[in-house]
């Protein structure tokens, strides 16, 4: 599994051509809820006080992600797109604060931030959550964020996100912690990915 990151963490990344040219920076991660990936990203101008571009990142173009920049392969890689139509887009793939319900009908917190792999898969493991009294018991905090891992096939709707009932076995309070809890997770599942 390559390292994960938190989506927030995107934000502002530079997007970077092969040849070192710095074309844009990210300014939404676009999700493919049905999927469990990363569609793409909308994108901002490289100036301080430059705005959201009328192009867009697709995510086949990446050529690799990583904590200091998205790297592509040149500026061709943008994707033509109108800035309304890739808000829609940055919208229908929202999944932040929504809440998080076991398949059991368990509420267990709400959604803060998506966890992503880096490197080229783009693939979606899990969500930073604000945990419910549930999962929050015997932390000692009233409200406290812990890593979960997401079930296959993924299921978002607008309002709530469901995740396996044993995935709640497997959380972390840190994303270091939090990628050898997710193969654990994915090991002790029959039929799912690593």
């Amino acid at each position: 599994m390559n390292e994960l990151m938190a989506a927030r963490s995107l934000t502002t990344l530079p997007v970077v051509t092969l040849g070192g040219d710095a074309v844009a920076h990210v300014k939404h991660t676009v999700f493919d809820a049905a999927a469990g990936r990363v569609a793409g990203f909308t994108l901002s101008g490289r100036g301080l006080l430059s705005g959201p571009l009328k192009q867009r990142l697709p995510w086949p173009a990446v050529h690799s992600l990583g904590h200091d920049a998205i790297m592509i392969v040149d500026a061709g890689a943008l994707a033509d797109t109108s800035v309304v139509e890739a808000r829609r887009e940055a919208q229908q793939g929202r999944v932040l604060h929504a809440k998080v319900l076991t398949d059991e009908g368990a509420e267990v917190g709400t959604v803060l931030d998506v966890v992503v792999e880096g490197g080229t898969s783009g693939r979606v493991v899990g969500f930073r959550i604000a945990a419910g009294k549930a999962l929050a018991q015997g932390s000692g905090r009233r409200r406290h964020r812990l890593y979960v891992p997401r079930g296959e096939p993924p299921a978002v709707s607008g309002r709530a996100l469901v995740i396996p009932a044993d995935a709640t076995r497997y959380v972390a309070d840190d994303l270091t912690a939090f990628a050898a809890r997710v193969g654990a997770f994915h090991a002790g599942r029959k039929g799912a990915p690593p």
